[in-house]
């Protein structure tokens, strides 16, 4: 177990107003260390560097973090959520159908929204949310053997 108290992760966490705990900072290092990571895996890699912690603590933490845009969440349509570290770039994901792994795409266009509405509505639009669905490399190399 270790605990890491980074001096950037906690002045990131009292720039945005929330305090700072040694959870909260493992939290954030562990989704930034991570890759799409899910909550179960998000509270594995906090217990590990600081002990026990609620799964309950986790969610709150998250919902904390996510707000203040430390966290991005998303959720690809049946899986379960996921959390990163890389936010406010408008970027986007691929999804394989078959083992679920996520990985980010940069912007289709190259700034945000990285997409055109057919139809905006009178909506300032800010972000586009775009999930590309396959195979990984892997599974279609498996698939084809």
């Amino acid at each position: 177990m270790t605990v890491s108290q980074t001096p950037g992760t906690a002045a990131e966490l009292r720039g945005v107003g929330l305090r700072v705990t040694a959870a909260r900072v493992a939290l954030l290092e562990t989704v930034r260390d991570g890759d799409h990571l899910d909550v179960e895996a998000i509270a594995s890699g906090v217990r590990d560097r600081v002990g026990h912690v609620s799964l309950q603590a986790v969610y709150e933490a998250l919902h904390a973090l996510t707000a203040v845009g430390l966290v991005r969440r998303i959720e690809p349509p049946g899986s379960p959520a996921r959390y990163e570290g890389r936010v406010g770039d408008n970027h986007h994901h691929l999804v394989c159908r078959s083992c679920g792994v996520v990985v980010d795409v940069d912007c289709a266009v190259g700034e945000a929204p990285c997409l055109t509405a057919s139809d905006d509505h009178g909506f300032s639009v800010d972000e586009a949310e775009v999930i590309y669905w396959g195979l990984c490399l892997a599974c279609s190399t498996a698939r084809s053997s």
